[in-house]
């Protein structure tokens, strides 16, 4: 039987690399089937090299008319951003801005559960006043020690309508190369993504996606995921629904290959919530996870911490050291069914 929600989660996570490490401690993938493969933009989180909490736009109408919905794969965003991403040994991030357009980033990282390794990323940045995202990145590269790369590029081919681009090797072989194009309309957003195509095995991984603003408050949309191979073919649907209030977010992902619900509540200035639901009918599980984060500007401190249903505790604390140009960051996971710990401590200079 096709696993095809195996190969959405695939395309998901760029080829089988993830931000997650070290599967003792992870939580597991949600279910949702974006199309976006993370890099490390800031020490702690993984986010899409392209920015997702961009400032207001041409797209984003305020004169009554409905409101662009955003992407697909920016639908459970906010009740992400809340959860802590896992750190473990010893890390150090050093950023370096060489001119308004040119920024790169050396990050080493020693481990005592994965290889130490080293990372240098770069990024050119784009300056158009009239681009629809002030400062974003139009080409972003990542390599590590072992050789292994990360290629991102992002074109604006017309005021709604953009392109965008991901390679991704591991050592010498390609695993991921797709393109996908999106189109915002006055209050829908749509996308194509073709993934891996390979003529000579005659296989093909194509993603579609479609969000339209039913009102000011609510979003319905799908995801369409498609293969095709010499031996194999099939496709899955999953439908989508965003309902958003004056301070929360409630978002659910349904479909063949179960389902992932999120909410997401903002109490005050200083603390957000978020509580995440997921059903695999791939892996047969099912998870429950809360996570929180409390902002102390005073201090300079934001701090994230969350609890799973499969007993997994964990937090991480990032202190701004003013008046330096550096951030500490501290956390450790606990597994109590797994009689499991880790720690760790990073730096990012710059």
């Amino acid at each position: 039987m096709l696993d095809i929600c195996g190969i959405a989660d695939l395309i998901k996570r760029g080829g089988g690399r993830s931000g997650r490490k070290h599967g003792c401690l992870s939580r597991p993938l949600l279910v949702s089937m974006g199309s976006v493969l993370a890099l490390s933009s800031r020490p702690g989180r993984q986010n899409s090299p392209f920015p997702q909490d961009r400032p207001r736009s041409r797209w984003d109408r305020r004169d009554g008319r409905l409101p662009n919905p955003g992407s697909f794969d920016e639908l459970h965003r906010n009740c992400k951003d809340v959860f802590p991403q896992q750190t473990e040994g010893v890390k150090l991030i050093v950023n370096k801005t060489l001119s308004s357009f040119f920024k790169v980033s050396h990050t080493f990282h020693l481990s005592a559960v994965a290889p130490s390794n080293y990372r240098f990323h770069v990024s050119y940045l784009q300056s158009d006043t009239d681009s629809k995202e002030v400062d974003s990145p139009m080409l972003i590269g990542e390599m590590d020690s072992s050789g292994s790369l990360n290629a991102h590029s992002l074109f604006h081919l017309s005021e709604r309508m953009r392109g965008k681009a991901v390679f991704q090797t591991q050592q010498s072989q390609f695993v991921t190369w797709q393109f996908e194009t999106e189109y915002r309309g006055r209050d829908f957003t749509a996308a194509v993504t073709l993934a891996n195509p390979d003529i000579l095995r005659e296989s093909v991984i194509m993603v579609a996606h479609f969000l339209q603003s039913v009102s000011s408050q609510l979003v319905l949309g799908g995801e369409l995921v498609y293969h095709r191979g010499r031996a194999e073919e099939g496709g899955i649907l999953t439908l989508a629904g965003q309902y958003s209030g004056p301070n929360w977010v409630a978002t659910l992902n349904a479909g063949k290959g179960g389902a992932h619900a999120s909410y997401y509540h903002r109490a005050n200035k200083q603390i957000q919530v978020g509580v995440e639901f997921e059903a695999s009918t791939r892996t047969q599980e099912t998870t429950f996870a809360f996570g929180y984060q409390m902002d102390l500007p005073e201090a300079n401190m934001v701090f994230r911490g969350m609890l799973d249903s499969r007993c997994i505790i964990g937090g991480v604390l990032e202190k701004r050291l003013s008046p330096l140009p550096a951030t500490l960051i501290m956390g450790a996971f606990v597994n109590h069914r797994g009689d499991k710990l880790q720690c760790g401590l990073g730096v990012n200079v710059g």
